[in-house]
């Protein structure tokens, strides 16, 4: 029974994903295991930190990997597939949301180090400000060039992966990220150093 579970375990995402087309359930439990949490931050981020709808989606996403797992194309990458099913649930609660909630800060914000209770109070509150800084920014891009930031630099998503998942070309891709990070950089310049 080991045996077979670690062989299970080393199959690829392709390979799990048939699997659960034909009714796996351990299958898509391994899928499930592997992407879970990196679909929950990114519907997370995109969704201005509401957790609870974040959740929701993400159920509701494996719910569709349930229901139709024949809209699967085997020629796909799994990774790029599932997160293309992700962008479009989010442009379809963005139509369907029309006014965007306030922005709330997570107490991790956005993954930056939280310094220690020894460092300074002042390299604490620095830290504070860059962070909330960053998350209004980041909310101030339009929702491509917010999605292409995050799947870039929070995913570590490849400029290809990127055009595939959103639909459109990497020269697209270059160009948003380009637009998103300069106004990122202008948001922020307080916090450079080099800045005169």
């Amino acid at each position: 029974m080991g045996i077979f579970r670690q062989t299970y375990r080393d199959q690829s995402d392709e390979t799990l994903m048939a699997r659960v087309g034909k009714g796996d359930e351990q299958a898509l439990n391994l899928l499930y295991d592997r992407y879970s949490q990196k679909l929950l931050n990114y519907f997370f981020r995109m969704l201005n930190y509401d957790e609870a709808r974040a959740q929701d989606l993400l159920q509701d996403l494996f719910v569709k990997l349930i229901e139709k797992p024949h809209l699967f194309d085997a020629g796909r990458k799994f990774s790029t597939w599932v997160f293309a099913i992700a962008s479009n649930m989010i442009k379809n609660e963005y139509r369907r949301r029309q006014v965007r909630s306030v922005m709330t800060y997570p107490e991790d914000m956005n993954g930056l180090e939280v310094p220690h209770a020894e460092d300074s109070g002042e390299e604490w509150l620095d830290l504070q400000q860059f962070g909330a800084v960053l998350e209004d920014e980041m909310q101030r891009l339009s929702e491509n060039h917010r999605e292409v930031f995050i799947l870039r630099y929070q995913e570590d998503m490849s400029i290809r992966e990127i055009a595939e998942v959103m639909t459109c070309s990497e020269g697209t891709v270059k160009s948003r990220l380009f637009y998103a990070l300069r106004k990122l950089s202008k948001g922020l310049k307080t916090f450079d150093p080099h800045a005169g």
